[in-house]
């Protein structure tokens, strides 16, 4: 038998190390013989930077455990793109070389869009030089904008957290009987779902967010004005929720943009709050203020969901399924069955329909001022901040675990 190999790539969540379980479970009830660990992603197989995870298990009955419910990438990670198949690139016989040293008849990278265009090129090389090596994607993004599957790993908590956020900066905001614009600023550069999740503020004691902007409509900003001075008229305190990528109808983001791109040629944002507060500040003259969640949210484990959580976890172990049963070049998958009772299946697509793409918010998901979302939003929502894990806490914190503990 041969062994399987695990690294995780991209930004940080809550849920990822759960995945990471989950693919360790599932090697461990399988029939291959051992599962190995890449420091930082991609570069760790490169580097031969590579850990024994199942003596790591071995040694510690409180590891996995203890694993699922820690945030971040216990494995590490790192931002790399790897060439084009075709441009005989001498990385890919450096990377087979080292799959073949380590006797790997499956890889699983755990990551979002970019993690998935490194497996889609993984395997359209094996499939070149004859390889039989399996390569599987496991989902994960706080973003929630990989396409074909319902949704992501590691959003349900993001959103949990920016739903609570913004109930705690409401409550905040109301202590005061002085006009005044708090400007909540959330992560999503192309896809608005995290400041959707806003939405979930408004409920039995919490009258949410007053407006809502999201990337996938052009933002207006005598509109945008003109809304806040209808609602001054009606109360004192307004919260409003942005996305960091909302853009004007030709395209420009409202942000200051840095002028500089990661390495898969993202614009790296700065500042749509900080630049609302200005505007305001000036046409309206009332108390102004923006807060930036930043990256808060990605590894919030002390606000996760449990649903979240285990779906995570599922995908994990359903990833060292299907390379059993000889797929590869694909990426797990969730289907909704049902909001209530909510209800998901597992499956898998083929990954070349997924690298690359982003999955938006739907434009009828968005109210027609293009200030709010829609019930339907709300009801997608719901069942993913569901729950609480167990979490094991020592001297008031939380017990995490760490490849220098």
């Amino acid at each position: 038998m041969g062994n399987v190999l695990v690294a995780q790539s991209g930004g940080p969540t809550v849920a990822i190390n759960a995945s990471l379980a989950g693919v360790i479970e599932g090697t461990l009830g399988s029939r291959y013989d051992k599962i190995y660990g890449s420091i930082n992603g991609i570069l760790g197989i490169k580097n031969d930077n590579v850990i024994d995870l199942t003596a790591v298990v071995a040694n510690d009955p409180r590891f996995l455990k203890r694993l699922k419910t820690t945030p971040a990438m216990y494995l590490g990670s790192c931002r790399f793109k790897l060439p084009g198949v075709d441009s005989n690139d001498p990385i890919y016989n450096t990377l087979f070389d080292q799959f073949n040293k380590y006797q790997i008849e499956a890889f699983f990278y755990i990551g979002g869009n970019d993690s998935m265009d490194t497996v889609d090129k993984l395997s359209a090389y094996a499939a070149k030089i004859g390889s039989n090596i399996r390569f599987v994607g496991v989902p994960k993004t706080v973003d929630n904008d990989l396409c074909v599957t319902d949704h992501t790993p590691g959003f349900g908590s993001a959103a949990k957290y920016i739903a609570t956020s913004t109930m705690e900066v409401i409550f905040d905001a109301q202590i005061y009987d002085n006009p005044s614009v708090t400007i909540i600023e959330v992560m999503g550069r192309d896809a608005g779902w995290l400041t959707a999740a806003t939405a979930l503020a408004k409920n039995e004691c919490c009258d949410g967010p007053d407006l809502i902007y999201l990337p996938e409509v052009p933002f207006d900003r005598d509109k945008f004005i003109q809304d806040l001075a209808n609602l001054l008229k009606e109360k004192n305190n307004i919260v409003v929720a942005v996305s960091e990528g909302i853009r004007d109808d030709k395209g420009e983001y409202i942000s200051a943009a840095t002028g500089t791109l990661d390495n898969f040629g993202h614009a790296q944002l700065s500042g749509a709050g900080k630049t609302l507060e200005y505007l305001v500040k000036d046409k309206l003259g009332v108390k102004v203020r923006s807060i930036e969640v930043n990256v808060l949210q990605r590894a919030a484990a002390h606000m996760s969901s449990l649903t979240d959580i285990n779906e995570s976890e599922a995908i994990g172990k359903k990833a060292v399924d299907i390379a059993e049963e000889g797929v590869t070049g694909a990426m797990v998958t969730m289907e909704r069955i049902s909001n209530a009772p909510y209800e998901i299946k597992l499956n898998y697509a083929k990954i070349h329909d997924i690298a690359n793409e982003a999955k938006e918010v739907p434009q009828d998901w968005i109210n027609p001022e293009h200030n709010g979302v829609t019930s339907d939003m709300v009801m997608y929502l719901k069942p993913l901040v569901i729950g609480l894990p167990d979490v094991e806490y020592k001297d008031g914190l939380p017990v995490y675990v760490s490849r220098e503990n």
